[in-house]
């Protein structure tokens, strides 16, 4: 019969074209297996692994990815077991959005290398603030990322021309001069890390600071990593799609209930939220990663993250930059008898040390963003429409450091304690 001829003619050209390899007669649109890509372990969260998404198996087409999603949630497969599926999902989808190719993304290769994703990233930042008001983590921290980024060209500015000339140097002249004033026991009361720059600074080689500038871009890509996706699952789909992120367990309780914070309408609230995810940020996130920094071949770490405080002079509006939030201050007995204070405008902390950078921050950038975002817009605004090529460009305090030690000398002050109990 006509029927049967043609079913067994299909049936023979089907195994022919399987067995030469052929696709020709496959359905079209035949989707790849599921269970390759449940239970997957994140073994690419920490950018300091290798380039490129969370899991090596993972697609980059987001197309792809969202087919595979959508199966798992037909399919009721619980969302623990798909959570590299999903967090991949939203990272692929927000990198695209921010024009970062995300398998090419590597914090390793240096600066210059990752200017692109730099600007790029922190641009996206910015322009999640401007249409979202509620956001500020994301306005706040595209405006530091200025302060950073600058910071890191400058970083690598020194290690491929001519190393970090004249540092050590001014540290040293910093201590005699404390020395002079104070005496030699007042050299034990100055931060560790001034005091790690006047040992190290001349050791550091062009190796250390690419060492260096490499974690730190690593916890760069952590941050947008983290924090981007759930914002752009935010913007995109709302509260419901932070709920499968809780459900997947890619974060707790603590951070779904920022997200609601954050989408409340109510400024008290949205601070609060904004100011959770921030933590996140701080300690989660990339805590970890700046104790290892700090601790790299001893004072040179020390010495590299102090010098890059003392530096620093941040975006935000109002805000003292860490040299006088907390500036060094000696106590001593002066020639005639007299108890004195010596200050010094540099700080007395160290920037990767959480506590310290905690207490900057909830005093400093938090508060002072928060006043610009309700009171002072327009002026926010108009900053954060800068081309972020020009604020990070405006933004390169690294090469000036042997300057800044040199001008601490010549501001340091001696007041007795006296008098300074008579002003508090």
């Amino acid at each position: 019969m006509p029927i049967s001829v043609s079913r067994r003619t299909m049936t023979v050209a089907l195994a022919a074209a399987v067995g030469l390899g052929l696709t020709a007669f496959a359905p079209a649109g035949a989707a790849e297996p599921l269970d390759q890509y449940l239970d997957l372990p994140l073994v690419n969260r920490d950018a300091a692994s290798s380039p490129g998404g969370v899991h090596p198996e993972l697609p980059y087409d987001v197309a792809e990815l969202r087919d595979l999603l959508d199966r798992a949630r037909a399919q009721r497969v619980a969302p623990t077991r798909y959570a590299a599926l999903l967090y991949q999902y939203w990272l692929v989808d927000v990198t695209n959005k921010a024009g970062i190719d995300l398998r090419s993304w590597d914090p390793r290769v240096g600066v210059q290398a990752n200017r692109d994703n730099l600007i790029k990233s922190y641009r996206y930042y910015e322009d999640l603030q401007l249409a979202h008001r509620e956001l500020q983590w994301a306005g706040m921290g595209g405006q530091v990322g200025a302060d950073f980024g600058g910071g890191l060209l400058d970083f690598e500015l020194m290690s491929t021309l001519y190393g970090v000339p004249g540092i050590a140097e001014s540290a040293r002249a910093v201590i005699g001069a404390v020395t002079q004033t104070a005496g030699p026991q007042a050299v034990d009361l100055l931060p560790s890390g001034l005091r790690a720059l006047a040992e190290a600074g001349s050791a550091i080689t062009p190796e250390d600071l690419h060492y260096i500038i490499g974690m730190i871009l690593v916890m760069q890509k952590n941050i947008f990593s983290d924090l981007m996706p759930m914002h752009d699952a935010y913007v995109t789909e709302g509260l419901p799609a932070l709920a499968e992120f809780r459900a997947a367990g890619l974060f707790g309780d603590d951070i779904m209930n920022a997200w609601r914070d954050v989408a409340s309408g109510e400024d008290v609230r949205i601070a609060a939220g904004n100011a959770a995810l921030l933590r996140r940020e701080q300690d989660h996130v990339i805590s970890r990663q700046w104790d290892e920094t700090r601790a790299y071949k001893g004072s040179v770490g020390e010495a590299i993250t102090y010098a890059s405080g003392a530096a620093g002079s941040p975006s935000v509006a109002g805000v003292v930059p860490p040299r006088e939030f907390h500036p060094v201050r000696v106590p001593f007995t002066m020639a005639d008898g007299r108890p004195a204070l010596l200050t010094l405008p540099l700080p007395d902390w160290n920037w990767s040390v959480l506590d310290a950078r905690w207490d900057y921050i909830t005093t400093q950038l938090l508060p002072k963003y928060r006043d610009q975002v309700q009171n002072d817009w327009p002026a926010l605004e108009a900053a954060l429409r800068t081309p972020y090529e020009i604020q990070l460009e405006s933004h390169r305090p690294f090469l000036n450091i042997p300057q800044l030690l040199d001008s601490a000398i010549r501001q340091i002050t001696v007041t007795p304690v006296d008098a300074t109990m008579a002003v508090r």
